[in-house]
């Protein structure tokens, strides 16, 4: 293990023990054996494991574990499944467990959380919390720092911390994207709900079209749209302005819907692509652009792929998880805001056509 740092997760799971009893093995305290102390005390020098102060501070009183919000649409999503994974690697490097809070597991009022999950974690990261989700009052106000992927923008207590993106730059990139690559009438498929990514791309597609003159056309989807949900606005959408000529779907995984759209209307998909032999009418039909606001699995392997916006999300769960590690072993202080940085994949969806 000489190619990362030793936790104390790697000792107690090599020691066959858990991760208290590693703990007060090596502290000398608790009631452990004393063949198990001395077989983990070998075990931690064998394997280079050396505890720093702030480490020792953090788990005295400790549960050994974090808590893991996320939105309930989160299971099918593979963005949030990539920042769990991230976060999850990140907190092990701590000592961490990483405990995924089902809505049940938290309580359905505000407050009502704060007892059970105190008790069981040290410290909680809520991602993207949505001021109608009931539980993240609750969770802002269980007695554990607290820190969020994303501003919450509910009225209630603030978190410890929070690690951010301009998700309105991130936006306004893929509008000027598409309009330097020809569009002239772009649409947004927006997602609906009161998350700041959510709030912000709507709030993002209104402001960028006054700024620059140009009516932009904003339809609401849900926040975790499917495909069939993306195909279906869309055509609608194009059916009743097909002057649009770039749509950037927001929700993760949706953009194919949106492909499957302009196939079915014989829209060519990339600037300057020729016609689709499918279509009946005698006009040429407009090329569409197609963008999404997450790239993943879906953008990535469409045909054509899609250019689309990486948000990186195994190391947003990294940073998040980091942060609230850095604020509980007293490393940052409390109200820290940490940004995270995004970057635009284009591709040929938006950049070329078939040959």
């Amino acid at each position: 293990m000489t190619s990362r740092t030793v936790t104390l997760l790697d000792v107690a799971r090599t020691a066959g023990v858990s991760k208290s009893t590693a703990s007060d093995a090596l502290q000398g305290s608790g009631r452990v054996a004393e063949a198990t102390r001395d077989r983990v005390r070998a075990v931690a020098e064998e394997l280079g494991y050396r505890p720093n102060s702030a480490a020792r501070r953090l788990r005295r009183a400790s549960t050994g574990a974090i808590g893991l919000h996320l939105p309930q649409t989160a299971t099918r999503l593979d963005y949030y499944m990539n920042l769990a994974f991230g976060a999850v690697a990140r907190a092990q490097e701590e000592g961490f467990d990483v405990v995924l809070l089902a809505p049940a597991s938290v309580g359905g009022t505000a407050g009502g959380a704060s007892g059970p999950v105190a008790s069981r974690v040290d410290g909680l990261l809520v991602i993207d919390p949505e001021v109608g989700d009931s539980a993240v009052p609750g969770l802002l106000d269980a007695g554990v720092p607290v820190v969020t992927g994303e501003r919450y923008l509910g009225p209630t207590a603030t978190p410890t911390g929070a690690v951010i993106c301009d998700n309105a730059a991130s936006l306004t990139a893929l509008l000027d994207h598409v309009t330097e690559r020809g569009a002239r009438r772009p649409a947004v498929l927006a997602p609906a709900g009161t998350s700041a990514w959510a709030t912000a791309l709507r709030a993002t597609a209104a402001s960028w079209g006054q700024e620059h003159g140009v009516d932009v056309a904003l339809r609401t989807v849900p926040f975790a749209a499917t495909p069939v949900e993306a195909e279906e606005t869309t055509l609608a959408l194009l059916r009743a302005d097909p002057a649009v000529d770039a749509v950037i779907c927001a929700p993760d995984g949706a953009a194919p819907g949106v492909l499957r759209a302009a196939a079915t209307l014989g829209r060519p998909v990339g600037p300057g692509a020729p016609p689709a032999a499918t279509t009946h009418s005698r006009e040429v039909p407009t090329p569409l652009l197609v963008a999404s606001c997450v790239d993943g699995t879906a953008t990535r392997s469409a045909e054509p792929p899609v250019t689309a916006v990486d948000l990186r999300p195994a190391a947003y769960g990294r940073a998040c998880a980091e942060l609230l590690c850095d604020i509980l072993a007293g490393r940052t202080p409390p109200d820290t805001v940490r940004r995270h940085a995004w970057a635009l994949e284009t591709r040929a969806s938006t950049t070329a056509g078939p040959a």
